[in-house]
């Protein structure tokens, strides 16, 4: 854990360059995930027309892509990486998580918030459900990019599946049309997509909320602790005062340096 100490203040490594990375490359995928996924809902109120919409399926789809490969970056790296970014410290789990979970919440309550290297229990929580919205949001997405405009990995599949596997038929099947579907496959398909596409939709929703809620979150934190709560996802240092709770947790210097 390396460390830096300046007066009665310690700077401490909090998030390794890896973790980092997935951050702000998770942001700017949401964030283009959220903007092209809105146009297409309203799609119709606001005049798209159904070659402009296939468009913006296949943008939203390839912005996909890359959100999905970094979510899967981190979920390994959560086996691999550093202790802060490790399962260890992100998942609600041990004998001692919630006596630190009161413990916390009894310091926010009394002002005397207790320090964090890595997340704080209450951050586990959050951190956790958002993880499990994202791979939801990606296993559903990867699904109906698949049943929507034939796109890998499933794509294939469903092209075969709504052509009744006919070669002719596959060779000149095109996204946004039924001219070479067989319309019982075609609608067992449909079928077969609702719920995917039900639960893409909802799990979108709570996310939005669940965004909005880590967000202010971590903006009291950066008020209330005065840690560089922020700055650290930029930095990957934190500044305390007092010694972290989680710093026990923490991997040797020569190993959290090695990913600084």
């Amino acid at each position: 854990m390396s460390e830096k100490t300046n007066s009665n203040l310690s700077e401490l490594l909090a998030w390794d360059k890896t973790t980092r990375w997935f951050h702000w490359i998770n942001v700017l995928c949401v964030l283009g995930l959220i903007i092209v996924g809105t146009v297409i809902l309203n799609g119709k109120a606001i005049g798209i027309s159904g070659e402009g919409k296939i468009l913006l399926k296949q943008i939203h789809v390839l912005i996909g892509y890359a959100f999905v490969l970094n979510l899967l970056w981190r979920l390994i790296w959560a086996f691999v990486g550093t202790a802060s970014a490790r399962w260890r410290s992100i998942l609600p789990m041990g004998d001692n998580f919630l006596n630190r979970l009161k413990e916390y919440v009894a310091g926010v309550r009394s002002g005397n918030t207790p320090a964090y290297l890595g997340h704080n229990p209450l951050g586990r929580l959050m951190v956790t459900l958002l993880l499990v919205l994202l791979t939801i949001q990606g296993i559903t997405g990867l699904v109906i990019a698949g049943t929507d405009i034939y796109f890998p990995p499933f794509g294939p599949f469903f092209a075969d599946w709504v052509t009744g596997g006919d070669p002719e038929r596959l060779a000149n099947l095109v996204p946004g049309s039924k001219e070479f579907v067989v319309k019982e496959l075609y609608d067992e398909m449909r079928a077969f997509r609702k719920p995917f596409m039900a639960t893409h939709l909802y799990s979108f929703y709570i996310l939005l909320g669940a965004i909005f809620v880590h967000v202010l979150s971590v903006v009291l934190a950066e008020v209330k602790e005065r840690n560089g709560i922020i700055s650290a996802m930029f930095t990957g240092r934190k500044v305390f005062a007092k010694t972290p709770v989680d710093s026990l947790d923490q991997t040797p210097p020569q190993e959290q340096n090695q990913s600084e």
